[in-house]
C-alpha cells in the first residue's frame, strides 16, 4: 500500500540517536552508526522523531509500504520490557553471574567415620559457602534469581579474614554481597534498595568490622532496608579486628 513513513537523509544524520529516543514505535535503530528506519510495519507516520532531529535528516515521503501493526510493536515493547528486567551480562568474564549448589549437610570424613563406627584421624577441609558469583556489590546484578527467597548477607571486605569461622557461621545457608566503602569510596543504598525491594529477600545479616569506617556499610544496609518499605527481619554483627564477635 502507498501511505506516508518517514525517510532518513544518511548524509545528513549525525547517529546522535535522539531519533531513537523518540520514536516510541521502535521502529529506528542506529546501524554503523546512522540512523535507520528498521521496519516500515512500525511506522506510525506521526512523526514524533522529526522535530527531535537536530540536522533536519528526517522527512515524510509517500511510498509502498507495509501497514502500520500495532500488534507487532506492542509486542516488540514487552520483548523489550522483559529483556531489560532479566539479568543478563556483558563486560568482564570475571564478573560473569553463576550459581553454586551448596548441598546442606554434608558429611564429613570425620562424621563419616564416626557414623561407620571407627574413627578417622585426618584433618576436616572446610568447604565454602559461598553461593553464587559475582559477590561485590559493585558488580551483582540486582535482579538475579539467588535473590528471590534468599536469606541476605551483607558483609564488609575484611570480616572473612578477621573471622575464623565466617563460611560455616555466616555464609551457610545465605546468599552473600560485599563491599567496603572506604576502599570502593561509593554509597551503596542505592543498589542494596533494589536489591531488597525488587526480590523476595528472607531476611538481611549485616556483618561489618568494629573499624568506624565500616559503618558505612551498616549505614546504607539500614538505609535500604528502610526505603525498600519492606518489613524483613534483621540483624547487625559486629567483628573486632582480633577476629572476636562483638555484638
Amino acid at each position: 500500500m502507498i501511505r506516508r513513513v518517514i525517510h532518513i537523509d544518511e548524509d545528513k544524520c549525525n547517529g546522535c540517536g535522539a531519533c531513537v529516543t523518540a520514536c516510541h514505535e521502535g521502529a529506528i535503530g542506529l546501524v554503523d552508526g546512522k540512523a535507520r528506519l528498521m521496519r516500515d510495519d512500525y511506522c506510525d507516520g506521526l512523526g514524533d522523531c522529526l522535530p527531535q532531529c537536530p540536522t533536519g535528516a528526517i522527512t515524510f515521503i509517500e511510498r509502498e509500504a507495509a501497514a502500520y501493526d500495532e500488534a507487532a510493536v506492542l509486542a516488540n515493547k514487552a520483548a523489550k520490557e522483559k529483556a531489560a528486567k532479566e539479568p543478563h551480562f556483558s563486560g568482564c568474564p570475571g564478573s560473569m553471574m553463576r550459581q553454586f549448589n551448596r548441598q546442606a549437610g554434608n558429611t564429613t570424613q570425620n562424621e563419616a567415620a564416626e557414623q561407620a563406627g571407627g574413627t578417622y584421624a585426618a584433618p576436616v577441609v572446610p568447604e565454602s559457602q559461598l553461593a553464587q558469583w559475582p559477590c561485590q556489590i559493585k558488580l551483582v546484578p540486582v535482579n538475579a534469581p539467588y535473590f528471590d527467597g534468599a536469606k541476605l548477607l551483607i558483609a564488609a571486605d575484611c570480616t572473612a579474614y578477621a573471622y575464623a569461622n565466617m563460611h560455616q557461621e555466616f555464609m551457610k545457608g545465605k546468599i552473600t554481597i560485599i563491599g567496603c566503602p572506604k576502599l570502593d569510596d561509593v554509597d551503596y543504598s542505592e543498589k542494596l534498595t533494589q536489591i531488597i525491594s525488587n526480590n523476595n529477600i528472607q531476611s538481611v545479616t549485616i556483618v561489618r568490622m568494629e573499624v568506624p569506617c565500616c559503618g558505612g556499610l551498616e549505614y546504607a544496609a539500614k538505609t535500604a532496608l528502610q526505603n525498600s518499605g519492606k518489613f524483613i527481619p534483621w540483624q547487625v554483627v559486629t567483628i573486632s579486628i582480633d577476629g572476636k564477635i562483638l555484638d
